[in-house]
């Protein structure tokens, strides 16, 4: 098997998401709502590249609305 090559992994591409797209993302937000949230510290993690630009990634935000999981009893 001298022959046999690894196969590199390929870099993930990281999807970015403006705050119109997280709103289409999950239901129920709105850009007021996930401003509101970004002002008072909380809520899913953002980036800031210029004073007047922030992008979320996709990741952290199904992480976000995973987090938010809430249990019924009879699930628990």
């Amino acid at each position: 098997m001298n022959n046999v090559t690894a196969l590199k992994p390929r870099p993930v591409e990281t999807v970015w998401l403006s705050p119109e797209q997280v709103c289409e993302r999950v239901p129920g937000l709105t850009k007021v709502r996930l401003a509101d949230m970004r002002d008072r510290g909380v809520g899913p993690a953002y980036q800031k590249p210029t004073v007047r630009t922030v992008i979320y990634r996709a990741d952290d935000i199904d992480a976000w609305v995973a987090s938010t999981r809430v249990a019924t009893r009879e699930q628990s």
